[in-house]
Parts: structure tokens; sequence; C-alpha cells
């Protein structure tokens, strides 16, 4: 009989809008995945198009959470983190990797901190530094375009893009430290939009991409990263 996966989550929750937990526990539950979460904020409502939103920074629980679970002796096949929204987040999801990796299990971060060639409001420039260290702890990372520059100390370029600059920015990615890179945003024409990829062990580079939709919706990339991952959990292998 085989075992259930089980994620830990680690992403903010907000509580009107289709992003971070209120998406990732569903799609990765209906991946067959038992999803663990570790709230990191409470917002009204996610932060793009809306004004007065709430926000409780729920910072001092994450390291309670994490001792529990240790006295428990808990595991977890994947850990996944999305919005993490300060410094002290990131040291303490930085620990939460330490104590809780085994040398089965997948982590898997989207760097959550930037779109369109801008930095979100709510991050201090030094912000993306403190980000790629936390890429380099992990096994898979989901950048789009903007976070991959920022991280990379780049300079922003509209697209659309050319084969050659998507695979230099997906080697120089890999250096950091993961293993496989999903970076999304990719085009190459005003058709098709999607994502590409990048084993580095392989050395093989792959494309998705599909009609483009015109328009701008939250929480597409923690959707995304949550079908990603559920898919990878269940061994449907990123390929050429």
């Amino acid at each position: 009989m085989l075992k259930q996966k089980r994620v830990a989550a680690i992403h903010d929750i907000s509580c009107f809008g289709k992003c971070s937990l209120t998406v990732a526990l569903p799609i990765l539950s209906a991946s067959g995945v038992e999803c663990s979460v570790v709230p990191t904020a409470v917002l009204s409502t996610h932060t793009g198009g809306f004004t007065g939103f709430t926000y409780r920074d729920l910072t001092a629980d994450i390291t309670p959470i994490a001792e529990h679970w240790k006295t428990l002796d808990l595991t977890f096949d994947s850990i996944y983190t999305g919005y993490l929204g300060s410094f002290e987040q990131l040291e303490l999801v930085a620990k939460f990797f330490d104590d809780f990796r085994n040398e089965d299990s997948l982590i898997l971060v989207d760097p959550v901190m930037a779109d369109n060639g801008v930095l979100y409001q709510s991050f201090p420039q030094n912000f993306p530094e403190g980000m790629k260290k936390l890429c380099g702890k992990a096994d898979v990372i989901v950048p789009n375009i903007t976070e991959a520059v920022l991280m990379l100390k780049e300079e922003y370029k509209e697209g659309p893009y050319t084969k050659d600059y998507i695979e230099d920015l997906l080697k120089k990615l890999a250096d950091l430290g993961p293993k496989q890179v999903v970076l999304t945003g990719v085009y190459f024409d005003d058709k098709k939009l999607g994502a590409a990829t990048y084993d580095k062990e392989t050395g093989v580079v792959g494309y998705a991409l599909a009609d483009r939709v015109e328009g701008y919706y939250h929480g597409t990339g923690d959707v995304f990263g949550s079908a990603l991952l559920g898919a990878l959990l269940n061994g449907v292998m990123v390929s050429h």
C-alpha cells in the first residue's frame, strides 16, 4: 500500500481572493497529497487591487508550530513556500528547512516578491538578496522573470524574449543552488505564454507554453506552483 505524500506549505492566508494557502491547500489535496499548513500572516483580502485590507503578522507562531511538530516526529515529503513578508520570516523558514529536511524531501520555493519589473512595495530594496539565499537551499525554485533578474542583480527587460536570454537566466538561477528551475512569464511572441524549465543535473531545457489570455489574474502563480508540486510528488517529471 502506497503511503500518502505529505507537504508542509508555508504561506499567508488571504481570506478573500484565490491565492496563497486558499489555493495551495485544495490543489495539493485534490492531487492526493496531504497538506499541512504554516500560516505566515492573515489578510482580509489579497493585496492586489484592494485598499484598506487588514494584516495580522504570524511570524511569532512559526517557531512554536515547528517545535510542536518536532515533538510529534512529523516528517514531510516536501516543504513549499510562497509569500514571506520579512527577513525574519526568511530566516525562520530556512531553519524550518534544516529541521525537517531529509534525504528524500523536495523543497520548492516560490520567491514571491515582484512582478512586471517592480519589487512589491512592502519589501525593502535589499530583500531579493535574502530571498536568493533561501532559494539556494531549495531543490526547485519557481520565480517569474522579474524575481529572477532581481535575485541575479540584472536589469529587467520587457519581452518578447529570445531563447538564448531565457536559457541564460535559467542557468544563472541554477547556479544559486537549486537542482531545477521553473521560470514563469516566458513568451517569445504575443500569442503564447508559459514557463521554461531547466534541470541542472541533466542540462535539459524545456518549455510549456499555451495560448495567451489577456488580463491580470491574481493568484495564478500560487495555482501554478501548487499544481506543479502536486505533479512532481505524483511522479510527473519536468521533461523536454
